[in-house]
């Protein structure tokens, strides 16, 4: 009896343990979701950049092109009362006016700070404050760059003041730029603003 049991066990053939060695385990590999998402937001960053940016260059030259086709250099016009007007004015110089007839070199200084704006959104761009900031810097940039590049001269025409009492004469993108400006002192005296709709990174 014990001679077939035995045979029978062999027949039956090895068995099998009920657990795998540690070293023949299968590896459970992770997926790579969290950095799905966190691409996923930083694309979205991008396009809010990108967009921004693009809007306020399209606005920007909206409003040049319906000035320059109602008004001839110099001619103003008012918008409500003696507070806010409208008035031709060919800015060769930098934002509000400053530093007038340097109009080449504030086109190629404008090329470089395009550069790096978006060079620096590409490293800081897990924010969407900051992309929000820099996307109007980016359009307001932009703007005047293309005054300076098809007039030679950037086209201003908002002003406003009381009587002798006058702020800079400006537009859309010189408006873009001041947001941006006060978006960026914003962050810089409350870090809090920076961490705004920011980007999360696991691990």
């Amino acid at each position: 009896m014990a001679t077939r049991d035995a045979e029978a066990g062999t027949e039956a053939g090895p068995t099998v343990p009920a657990t795998l060695p540690a070293d023949e385990a299968p590896v459970e590999h992770d997926e790579p979701a969290p950095r799905a998402a966190d691409g996923a937001r930083s694309g979205a960053h991008w396009l809010v950049f990108i967009g921004l940016a693009l809007g306020v260059v399209v606005v920007d030259q909206l409003t040049k092109a319906w000035l320059v086709a109602n008004l001839s250099p110099g001619e103003t016009m008012t918008v409500i009362g003696d507070w806010v007007r409208l008035v031709f004015s060919q800015n060769s110089g930098a934002l509000f006016g400053l530093f007038r007839d340097n109009a080449a070199l504030f086109g190629l200084a404008s090329l470089v700070v395009v550069g790096l704006i978006v060079a620096y959104h590409a490293t800081a761009g897990r924010s969407l404050y900051l992309s929000i900031a820099l996307g109007f810097l980016l359009g307001g940039a932009l703007g005047n760059l293309t005054d300076r590049l098809a007039r030679g001269f950037v086209v201003d025409f908002v002003d406003i003041g009381i009587g002798d009492l006058r702020w800079y004469t400006f537009n859309v993108a010189d408006a873009a730029i001041s947001t941006a400006i006060v978006m960026l002192i914003g962050a810089a005296l409350f870090p809090a603003l920076s961490r705004l709709g920011e980007r999360r990174s696991d691990g």
